[in-house]
C-alpha cells in the first residue's frame, strides 16, 4: 500500500474515532424524553466525567502529546459544557517550568520529574508534591527525506554517529551495508533536532545511550547535546524541515510523521527483522516498562535495549503531571474530570490512530486510582 493511500485511510479512521469517542461520552445517560436528533448531555457523563468540573482549566507542555491533548480536548469539551481546556503545545521543560510557577493547572512531560523538579513543585503543591500520571505512549519515529530512497534501515550505531555529525553523507559505508538494495546518493546529510529543552530529545538520548554505548557519549538530557545539526522548533518544527529537505533525517512522533507522510525508519534491533516505527509495535516495547515512582508517583522505567521480535524500541511515554495533594481548590475538579478522561477507555482508545500507543492496562488501572485521589 503506498504510503499516502495508508495514511489517508489513517487519516478517516482517526476522524471517525473523533466523533465516536464524543459520542461514547454523550450516550452514557441519554436522556430518552428528549425529541429525537436533539442535542443532549449525557447524564452519566455529568455525574461520572463531567461532575463539579467547571471554568477555564490552563495546561502547557509536552508537543509529543499534542494531537492526543487536541482530540481529547474536543471530545471532552462536547460534553462537558461550560467548562474550557486550554493546553499550551510548547515542550516538557516550559511545561514543568508553568507547572512550579502554578500557572496551569497540570503540565505535559515526555520524562518524569527530576529530584529537583519536585522539590521546587511542593512551593505549590500544598501539603503534597507533583507526580508523574503517564497518559500516552507511542513511538518516537526517525523521519527522514531522501529522494529515490522510500525504506531505510538504521541500528543504534549508524543513528548515533549521523546525529554526532560523524557521518555526513547517505553514501556512507555503514548505511549501505544496512540497506545493501538501495540506491543511496552521495548527498550530505542534514540531521535536524530540537533547539528547545525536550523530553523526546531525552528519550532519544536514553536510547542511543543504552544502546550505542561506544558512539553516544553524551548524558540524556532535555536539552540537545551533540555538535552540528540544524534545530527547530518543536515535533512540528522538526517534522516540517524533514518534510521539505531533501536529505534530511529527524526525529518526532509518529503522529507527526503520518499527517505529513514523511517515511520513517526501520530500526535493526538485533530482531529477526527491522522493526518498522508502529503504534502496535511501541506498545509491545511499553508493554515491558516497570512502575519506578514510589508512593503515588507512577513513573515508568523502559527498556530501550529490547530485542524482541516487533518491538519498536525508540519509545517514550508522555506524562501529565498533577499534584498529589495540594492542588488549587478552582481547578482541582476539573483537573480531576479531564484526567478521569483521558485515562479512561475512551480516552485511551483513541490513541492508536493517532499514531500513539495506549498505556499498559495494568499501568492504567493504577493511573485511574491515582487521578480519583487527587486532592
Amino acid at each position: 500500500m503506498k504510503l499516502q493511500r495508508k495514511n489517508g485511510l489513517r487519516a478517516t479512521a482517526l476522524g471517525a474515532l473523533a466523533v465516536s469517542g464524543a459520542l461514547v461520552l454523550t450516550a452514557c445517560g441519554s436522556d430518552n424524553n428528549a425529541p429525537e436528533g436533539s442535542p443532549t448531555k449525557s447524564s452519566a457523563a455529568t455525574s461520572a466525567v463531567c461532575k463539579d468540573a467547571k471554568g477555564q482549566l490552563l495546561a502547557s507542555g509536552s508537543s509529543a502529546q499534542k494531537n492526543a491533548m487536541d482530540l481529547w480536548v474536543k471530545n471532552y469539551m462536547a460534553t462537558c459544557t461550560g467548562v474550557e481546556v486550554n493546553y499550551k503545545s510548547s515542550s516538557s521543560g516550559e511545561g514543568i517550568v508553568a507547572f512550579n510557577q502554578g500557572t496551569v493547572g497540570f503540565a505535559g512531560s515526555d520524562s518524569a520529574l527530576k529530584p529537583e523538579e519536585v522539590a521546587d513543585s511542593k512551593k505549590v503543591c500544598t501539603g503534597g508534591q507533583g507526580i508523574n500520571l503517564p497518559m500516552v505512549g507511542g513511538p518516537i519515529a526517525i523521519g527522514y527525506h531522501l529522494e529515490g530512497v522510500d525504506s531505510l534501515v538504521l541500528d543504534a550505531p549508524t543513528l548515533a554517529k549521523i546525529f554526532d555529525s560523524k557521518i555526513k553523507s547517505w553514501d556512507d559505508a555503514a548505511i549501505k551495508a544496512l540497506n545493501p538494495d538501495a540506491k543511496l546518493p552521495k548527498k550530505p546529510i542534514q540531521a535536524f533536532h530540537r533547539s528547545e529543552d525536550s523530553g523526546t530529545t531525552q528519550n532519544l538520548g536514553k536510547y542511543l545511550g543504552a544502546t550505542a554505548t561506544s558512539d553516544w557519549k553524551y548524558e540524556a538530557e532535555k536539552k540537545w547535546p551533540a555538535p552540528g545539526g540544524q534545530a527547530a522548533s518543536g515535533s512540528s518544527g522538526v517534522a516540517t524541515q524533514v518534510k521539505q529537505v531533501d536529505g534530511a533525517i529527524g526525529y518526532f512522533e509518529l503522529s507527526y510523521a503520518t499527517s505529513q507522510q514523511i517515511s520513517t525508519v526501520k530500526i535493526d534491533t538485533g530482531a529477526s527483522a527491522p522493526v518498522e516505527a508502529t503504534s502496535e509495535n511501541a506498545s509491545k516495547a511499553i508493554a515491558a516498562a516497570k512502575i519506578k515512582g514510589t508512593g503515588k508517583d507512577l513513573a515508568l522505567g523502559l527498556d530501550y535495549t529490547t530485542k524482541a521480535d516487533g518491538a519498536y524500541p525508540i519509545v517514550l511515554v508522555t506524562y501529565e503531571i498533577a499534584c498529589d495533594k495540594g492542588n488549587k481548590p478552582e481547578t482541582l475538579a476539573t483537573v480531576k474530570s479531564f484526567l478521569t478522561y483521558t485515562a479512561s477507555a475512551d480516552g485511551q482508545k483513541l490513541l492508536s490512530e493517532a499514531g500513539y500507543a495506549p498505556i499498559p492496562a495494568e499501568i492504567n488501572a493504577k493511573v485511574r486510582e491515582t487521578v480519583a485521589s487527587l486532592s
